[in-house]
């Protein structure tokens, strides 16, 4: 039930810590990964990283979300991918709020425009080439990645002297609308479309940010890097064949309260 054997998978932003952990994912139970992401280099790391133990399962591409010629070059050269993983993002980091970014009040166009085009535009265009694709090939899965601050607004008291960005939270709700949105469009394709939102990941942050953090989180502690590939697994397997539009939460229990 949860052999990936027979599944094709792109992950973007995959050079990122949670893209490699996604790719690991897929490779580990029997799925081929295609990793791409605008930082090629990196890209080929992870690759050698993940082929080092699974021989030829990691494949490296440079892909610009944000370039729709280039999201058609990754298919046109792997035509056998059948899940999408859309998974490239812009965190922003906390800023102060005296300052010219970081405030609602302060954050500039450019600045908007950036976070957004990679979260909101990138995973629109890699949908729109993708899943046409998949439907003309009788299916396939597209997973997007939102987040806790997609279905909850970030609790600005932990960013002491700081603001966490709109464009993140903002972005990642977006994702999840246009999930619920591709999943009814898509459904009569067998082409099923879920989101998973993530909490967020230990990553030796200051030591008062998390636990100001983890005081909002039923579990005590955040997460670790490995513990959404599950998730992945799951959304990607025959395990969630009856499963489409569902944003699947993985928090700690951080939403509940």
């Amino acid at each position: 039930m949860f052999d990936l054997s027979d599944k094709v998978v792109l992950v973007t932003g995959g050079a990122g810590l949670l893209g490699e952990m996604h790719s690991q994912a897929i490779v580990e139970n029997g799925g081929k990964v295609i990793i791409g992401d605008i930082n090629l280099e990196a890209t080929k790391k992870v690759c050698d990283t993940i082929n080092n133990e699974y021989p030829g399962k990691a494949y490296p591409v440079y892909l610009n979300v944000l370039d729709k010629f280039s999201i058609q070059s990754v298919l046109d050269e792997y035509p056998d991918i059948n899940v999408l993983i859309n998974n490239a993002a812009i965190d922003p980091k906390v800023t102060n709020s005296s300052g010219p970014s970081g405030s609602f009040e302060f954050l500039s166009l450019d600045e908007w425009d950036l976070s957004v085009d990679v979260m909101m535009k990138g995973t629109f265009l890699c949908s729109q080439v993708f899943c046409p694709h998949f439907k003309n090939n009788g299916g396939g899965i597209v997973i997007n990645i939102s987040s806790d601050l997609g279905v909850i607004a970030p609790d600005q008291r932990i960013y002491e002297g700081s603001k966490k960005p709109i464009t993140y939270s903002a972005a990642k709700h977006g994702i999840i609308g246009m999930t619920k949105y591709l999943a009814t469009y898509y459904a009569d394709s067998n082409v099923r479309v879920n989101s998973l939102s993530p909490g967020g990941v230990y990553v030796n942050q200051p030591e008062d940010f998390v636990e100001k953090l983890t005081n909002l989180i039923p579990m005590g502690r955040m997460a670790k890097k490995d513990e959404y590939k599950g998730s992945i697994v799951f959304l990607c397997s025959d395990a969630s064949t009856y499963m489409t539009g569902h944003n699947l939460i993985v928090d700690g229990g951080r939403t509940v309260w």
